[in-house]
């Protein structure tokens, strides 16, 4: 009920936010048209109608999963998003799961062995995740690798293979290649924000008496970390991980446009510089689902992962 309340007032927000920037009809028709043209025009899109009975039509319609036509391609708008999602699911998955793979152990050892060499060489790589923009490490990774080396190529999603009535890039080498830059400047703030929450962690944990009584008992240092301490700090990771798996799928929007990537960040960008309103409204609630959607997951993975909440509820 609090999700369905929250979609509500998002999509007022929403919609009233779109719709009080520019007038699309300058972008859809000529401005050497006539007037009466001009009037069929915003006549056949309801641009005549109040703003609430707009909105209000808009809200039926999404209840039946109709978010329009794009003004500008001329087709229903979530057929449009689900052409694009999969090249935006490639390099994000691809990015957080690797980031999470990576981050997470490197993490932990730098919180185990805090002040040998490499986990200061850890400490510096998540420092430099934090402080440098993703456009600018995007923009160093084309120079480095597409320009100077000549090794990866510059942008676009090169040869694809059609699965299930879908192209993917991931099964050819080609398109490997191609997703190989975006992915690397899509995963560096991830894997930085993981290493830190994974040394803080395990550095607390490591002083618990959790792990005093496991080293009594004879346990290796590796079980102690993979039995003890990754169990103990798993609820703040899976947080971070489903917060990020969100934001990046929705928001790689610099990513996407710097590699020239033909995915939904793309998408919302060219739309926003032709003010193609179905597709800003459509993404912007498909993203806000999304978000509510993870949340409820994470909560869920809470109950899961961490005993005390199930003996609280069960009481």
């Amino acid at each position: 009920m609090q999700a369905v309340v929250v979609m509500l007032v998002i999509s007022a927000l929403v919609f009233v936010g779109v719709y009080a920037v520019g007038n699309p009809i300058d972008v859809m028709i000529s401005p050497d048209v006539t007037q009466e043209i001009r009037e069929q025009t915003i006549r056949a899109y309801g641009f005549d109608l109040p703003l609430w009975q707009q909105y209000g039509i808009f809200l039926q319609r999404l209840i039946t999963g109709d978010f329009g036509r794009s003004f500008v391609y001329n087709m229903p708008v979530l057929d449009l998003i689900l052409s694009r999602l999969p090249a935006t699911l490639e390099i994000t998955l691809t990015a957080v799961f690797g980031a999470a793979l990576l981050g997470v152990p490197l993490g932990m050892f730098a919180g185990y062995a805090p002040n040998s060499v490499a986990a200061r060489a850890i400490m510096g790589v998540s420092v430099l995740g934090f402080s440098v923009p993703s456009f600018w490490i995007g923009l160093i990774l084309i120079f480095v690798f597409a320009v100077n080396l000549g090794l990866l190529p510059a942008g676009g999603r090169g040869e694809t293979v059609m699965l299930f009535g879908v192209e993917w890039s991931f099964l050819t080498v080609n398109g490997l290649m191609h997703m190989l830059l975006p992915a690397i400047n899509l995963a560096l703030f991830k894997l930085a924000l993981l290493i830190r929450l994974a040394r803080a962690g395990t550095r607390e944990v490591m002083l618990t008496d959790t792990v005093r009584f496991a080293r009594a008992a004879g346990e290796s240092e590796l079980t102690i970390l993979r039995h003890h301490v990754l169990r103990l700090i798993a609820i703040p990771l899976v947080t971070v991980f489903g917060l990020e798996l969100g934001s990046t799928l929705a928001f790689a929007v610099v990513t996407e446009t710097i590699f020239s990537w033909p995915g939904v960040g793309k998408l919302i960008i060219d739309s926003i510089s032709v003010l193609d309103r179905p597709v800003m409204v459509a993404y912007l609630m498909l993203v806000s689902l999304l978000f509510i959607t993870i949340n409820l997951t994470v909560d869920i993975a809470y109950a899961a992962l961490d005993p005390r909440l199930r003996a609280r509820k069960s009481s």
